[in-house]
């Protein structure tokens, strides 16, 4: 069991460009960061909404429904139209260039990267605490940009590496081990993906807390740079892991 937990560790971290997904998990890893960075800025910057998380929204739109005063009704339909509507771009996209998972990856991380860098310079030229305007702003261009992530995650299908949803993902590593009867949970990678939340928002939290509120959206930034230059170097020359499984 020792031995299948880290071979998967190693596998998700250290992967092959011979491996049916190649770097994709390592990559999607990565996005997983983001997320908890976006989404701790989100709630407490923005306050009381994800741009992320949407299950986090409907129910605190059921909050706000019922009265409870610290939700927002406006800023969590807004959040959740935003998202919905980069998800429908990001599936433009991986339609688009579904024959290529490598430029479904560097094109939807390019986007990604343009809103998450509008959003550092609407956050940094606002003043403290935000207004309407700048505070709405904030809901669209980051929901959006994690709409698209999440379509992107969901086209790849990557076992265990949706970036945002981990309900499932726990669930899975008890459910599915040897001592439920299972055939084993993939305890490893499933474990990553909730420490790579973990980090993110505890970054994300200690920066928007303590420093200053725009620091996490610059730190998931700069991951999403390093995403679109490594796939684009990495899928330079159409390697196998860029097919879809049958192609």
């Amino acid at each position: 069991m020792a031995t299948s937990f880290l071979t998967d560790v190693r596998d998700t971290l250290v992967p092959h460009q011979a491996d049916e997904f190649g770097p994709l998990p390592l990559l999607l890893v990565g996005m997983t960061v983001l997320t908890g960075l976006v989404d701790a800025f989100s709630y407490l910057v923005l306050g009381h909404v994800f741009v992320a998380n949407m299950t986090g929204n409907v129910v605190f739109l059921a909050f706000a429904l019922a009265g409870a005063k610290a939700f927002s009704i406006a800023a969590s339909l807004v959040a959740l139209a935003s998202f919905s509507g980069g998800a429908l771009v990001g599936g433009m996209v991986t339609s688009r260039f579904q024959t290529n998972r490598g430029t479904t990856l560097f094109c939807t991380a390019t986007l990604q990267c343009c809103l998450l860098a509008s959003s550092v310079v609407i956050s940094a030229l606002s003043s403290t605490p935000l207004d309407a305007a700048v505070h709405y702003s904030l809901i669209v261009v980051l929901g959006l940009a994690m709409g698209m992530q999440n379509a992107t995650a969901r086209k790849l299908a990557v076992p265990d590496l949706t970036t945002t949803v981990l309900t499932l993902t726990v669930t899975g590593i008890s459910a599915d081990s040897t001592l439920a009867g299972g055939h084993g949970s993939k305890a490893g990678r499933r474990l990553i993906s909730v420490v790579a939340m973990l980090v993110g928002a505890l970054v994300g939290a200690a920066l928007a807390l303590h420093v200053n509120g725009t620091y996490p959206l610059v730190v998931a930034l700069a991951i999403a740079l390093v995403i679109v230059s490594t796939t684009r170097w990495l899928a330079r020359s159409a390697p196998a892991w860029t097919r879809p499984p049958g192609n």
